[in-house]
């Protein structure tokens, strides 16, 4: 007998295949095999003309999707087709999770079986874990399949719905989406708050105290039995004590004469006080805590946690990881002791098995948190994993053992010291019993918080002790403006509000920021003018679909279809259709919002008018022939965005640049300007014989009044040569790049070895010898680096350079010399093949003028790159699709698609570059 096996990635299969019986053959469907479509190429011509077509689901026929099989799968449904005609019985082994039913029951439909189907369902990859699930296979869950089907549809109503009305009113390239935008609404409504901040200042002292030899610190607390002001007393919206608050406020002056007069006091201990307590250790991982932690921990964005995530599991290495559940097996728990009591001892095991609850009412994902797989846990140096992998392994490795681990118990001591009518006061933690913390201390993203986890001693403290102050400062401080959110920030509010799925917000994030709504710098997600604009139009206009509890409840709802307790199709004709539904609403709005007002940003604060335009956002003064407009650089958030920064803009803009001075040497005039990524020197004026001037950055952090003509000069000269380096003989300079001021050892053809300046170094006057010391030092494991291809494919037939796949910051690519093309969402690095390539890689080339080529040559290559042209726009695919009709067909295709790419070019015109996408195709939000 002949069993094929179903999974989706051959990473799983070549996996599975080695704890499967003889007579099972394993094959990979690359994910879903039908979908609805993306492009007007892929819908079939019998419904091409009806008015719902483009939105891929008909509303009038009880919101049927129009599934078809992509271009790029066809050959992928063939494989298995073939495979199952050799077969006697099918198992469909897809993951367990509501997208993992949804490609079964997709397989069932596309595939059509005549022998027996089952569905085989399992957590993690194990000898152990198949074997079980061969044993119990079910069939496919319908209720599942209704769930995953109903978000599918929603999502596609939404972003299909909403997309079009904000590339007329704002912007092309832009998209709607059901988490999406609540998701930039949230992030916006961060950057507002600190927009809003008004910043307070105060004061108080540390005094360095002695009790006999050793040292310890001590800060104010009260003043004439009032507690003194700190940073949590001021209101952030004036800067001022909130109203209410009794407390003592010191300035600079008063500080100081209290610290003149205390200095010589006498200092006396009232009180001390211990107080015991333990420390539990935080629940196994799930999707949202995974990636969280992986993000505080191992600065890795919520996509790539997910990734290397999957990689693990596919190779048998964790469970699941797209799940709720904080819950752990009786085998997953006895193999967490064995390992705590094999490496740390029995005093270090919890006194008995610690099992979690799942709090979300929706933890369906999957059966168990994220662990380790199998019935003995590997340790981190057992796998022979290495890199992310490696890290992220770790981990979880460390999570799921900690869970298992006694409680640490520790003891917080404050001490009060009397000094005149102030009081002090000292705080330390003595660690009694560290339990847990040998293995695993939760991540914070509050820094100053981490510090909790170490041990602070005091000396030996009783009621009436003398003490001498050694030292005593006045120490200023100043309150900051709500932090902005990082992706695990993000990702905790989401989750604890109840927008989305966990296992959605690696998507959603990664949208936000590809989409232009948000920047990532330094690890905070800072929204962009764009943001503002597309936000308060959804809030004036459609409220609910950005109000944060509408979202929550809806998010209840999918739940509660996916258990029976809701029925499917009345909930998304309440949604969609009738006189309350969303598509009367944008019809409705589509006539009443002003594109100018639309595009408008309203910031506090500000007479000048904040527009998107189709470079980018601007700044507005004036009216009519009297107004001016400015570009606004593309480093200023809207927080930031002050009359100072606006009246130096629009004074360039007006006046012309600044002018430094004149180069010494050439006489030349140098002028400091402002571009779109902020201020920089220009030596001299575009001519014709010299059209591009040399231009130079300013160092980060140096404001544009400070820029001297020694310093514009300097820079200038950049890269400036230091001299030889004593062993190769090789130049040195130093020199300003993108990520900041550099020194370079040039070998030439031997490479270049680059390091960072410090904070002190100054690219202006930096020596050799300093550039010495540094490159003696290890090499920082950020910045540009040669980076190894994942896979290489072979060589380009045109050119014989190497083809291959790599892996960057926003999912795989592949690359042939100076082009790069991403790799279509879902398909597996072991499945990429050369010819795919070449099609990714020809869709993304710029188009070559010239004499065009034989018909036969054009129709051929068209059909192989049918995949990657559907990627690239609408004016390309329709063009695409045109090849392969009649002649005929193909002059009515043609002038068809001239009149739609005329008006395609219309609507982008607006676009900003930083938005630039695929107008005519905003992405779906799926549980993927």
């Amino acid at each position: 007998m002949s069993t094929l096996v179903i999974v989706e990635s051959p990473t799983k299969a070549k996996t599975i295949r080695g704890y499967l019986p003889p007579g099972y053959r394993v094959e990979a469907s690359m994910g879903h095999v039908r979908d609805l479509p993306r492009s007007a190429s892929e819908i079939p011509a019998n419904v091409k003309g009806e008015k719902w077509a483009q939105l891929g689901v008909n509303p009038d026929a009880d919101f049927a999707p129009l599934y078809i099989v992509p271009t790029d799968k066809k050959k992928v449904v063939k494989t298995l087709k073939d495979a199952l005609s050799q077969a006697d019985e099918l198992l469909l082994a897809t993951d367990e999770d509501r997208e993992g039913e949804s490609i079964s029951w997709h397989l069932l439909q596309v595939l059509n079986p005549k022998v027996p189907t089952k569905r085989m369902v399992f957590h993690e990859i194990t000898q152990e874990a198949i074997q079980a699930s061969l044993n119990n296979c079910r069939d496919i869950d319908s209720q599942l399949v209704h769930a995953q089907e109903t978000r599918r549809i929603l999502d596609r109503l939404v972003g299909y719905t909403l997309s079009p009305l904000l590339w007329k009113k704002i912007a092309g390239g832009l998209s709607a989406g059901r988490v999406q935008s609540v998701a930039v609404k949230v992030v916006v409504n961060r950057e507002q708050e600190r927009r809003a901040f008004r910043q307070g200042s105060y004061w108080d002292l540390k005094a360095t105290l002695l009790k006999e030899k050793s040292a310890f610190d001590a800060k104010l607390y009260s003043l004439g039995g009032t507690r003194l002001a700190n940073g949590s007393d001021f209101d952030e919206s004036t800067g001022q004590i909130t109203a209410g608050r009794q407390v003592v406020l010191l300035d600079e002056t008063q500080a100081r004469e209290l610290q003149a007069r205390l200095q010589a006091g006498v200092w006396t201990v009232s009180t001390v006080e211990e107080r015991p307590n333990n420390r539990k250790p935080a629940p196994p991982f799930t999707t949202s805590t995974l990636q969280q932690e992986a993000n505080r921990k191992l600065r890795l964005s919520a996509r790539d946690t997910m990734r290397v995530a999957q990689n693990l599991y596919e190779q048998g290495y964790i469970t699941y990881m797209r799940t709720d559940s904080v819950h752990l097996s009786e085998q997953a728990i006895s193999a967490a002791r064995a390992c705590v009591q094999s490496r740390y001892g029995t005093e270090y095991l919890s006194p008995k098995p610690r099992q979690y609850a799942t709090k979300s009412k929706g933890a369906q994902e999957a059966h168990e948190a994220i662990r380790p797989a199998g019935s003995t846990f590997r340790t981190p140096n057992e796998t022979g994993l290495t890199g992310r992998e490696a890290s992220l392994y770790d981990l979880i490795w460390k999570r799921t053992v900690a869970s298992q681990m006694a409680e640490a118990r520790q003891t917080n001591i404050t001490a009060s010291i009397e000094v005149d009518n102030a009081i002090f006061r000292a705080t330390g933690k003595r660690i009694d019993f560290p339990g847990f913390f040998r293995a695993y201390v939760e991540g914070s993203d509050d820094p100053d918080a981490a510090i909790e986890n170490q041990e602070v001693l005091l000396p030996a403290l009783a009621q009436g002790d003398a003490l001498s102050c050694r030292q005593l400062e006045a120490i200023g401080h100043e309150t900051q403006p709500p932090a902005r959110y990082t992706e695990a920030t993000l990702v905790k509010v989401l989750e604890s509000e109840g927008i989305g799925r966990p296992s959605t917000y690696a998507t959603v994030i990664g949208t936000i920021i590809d989409r232009g709504y948000v920047r990532l710098v330094n690890n905070s997600l800072i929204p962009t003018f764009t943001a503002f604009a597309v936000t308060a139009l959804l809030e004036q206009n459609f409220p609910d679909l950005v109000d944060v509890h509408f979202t929550a409840r809806m998010e209840q709802t999918l739940d509660d279809i996916s258990t029976g307790e809701v029925e499917w199709l009345p909930y998304l004709k309440a949604f969609y259709s009738g006189d309350q539904g969303l598509e009367t609403l944008v019809q409705e709005r589509e006539t009443q919002i002003d594109p100018t007002a639309a595009r408008t940003v309203l910031l506090e604060d500000l007479d000048a008018k904040i527009r998107i335009g189709r470079y980018g956002p601007y700044v507005e003064i004036g009216t009519g022939e009297e107004s001016v407009k400015a570009s606004i650089p593309a480093d200023v958030s809207p927080a930031d965005l002050d009359s100072e920064q606006i009246e130096r803009i629009i004074k360039q803009k007006v006046e012309g640049p600044d002018k430094v001075g004149l180069h010494p040497d050439t006489g030349e005039p140098i002028f400091l300007r402002i571009g779109p990524y902020g201020p920089y020197v220009q030596l001299g004026e575009p001519t014709d014989d010299n059209p591009n001037p040399k231009r130079a950055s300013l160092p980060k952090g140096t404001q544009a009044e400070a820029v001297t003509l020694e310093m514009a000069v300097g820079l200038l000269m950049l890269p400036r040569k230091l001299g030889q380096h004593p062993e190769t003989g090789a130049s040195i300079k130093a020199g300003q790049g993108r990520f900041g001021p550099y020194i370079v050892h040039d070998q030439g053809k031997e490479g270049r070895d680059y390091r960072s300046l410090k904070g002190d170094d100054d690219v202006l006057t930096v020596t050799l010898e300093r550039s010495l010391e540094l490159l003696a030092q290890p090499k920082a494991g950020r910045g540009r680096k040669k980076v190894d291809p994942l896979k290489d494919l072979g060589a380009h037939p045109d050119d014989n350079e190497s083809v291959a796949v790599f892996n960057g910051p926003y999912g795989l690519y592949v690359k042939h010399g100076k082009i790069n093309a991403s790799v279509p969402e879902g398909v597996d690095l072991e499945a990429i093949s050369l010819e795919q390539a070449l099609g990714w890689i020809n869709a993304k080339a710029p188009a070559k003028k010239g004499k065009a080529g034989s018909k036969k040559a054009s129709t051929s290559r068209t059909t192989k790159t049918a995949a990657a042209s559907k990627a690239s726009g609408t004016k390309k695919t329709t063009k695409t699709a045109s090849t392969t009709k009649s002649a005929t067909e193909a002059k009515k295709s043609t002038r068809t698609t001239a009149a739609k790419t005329t008006k395609t070019t219309t609507r982008r015109s607006t676009t900003p570059k930083s938005t630039a996408k695929k107008a005519s195709e905003p992405p779906p939000e799926t549980d993927d």
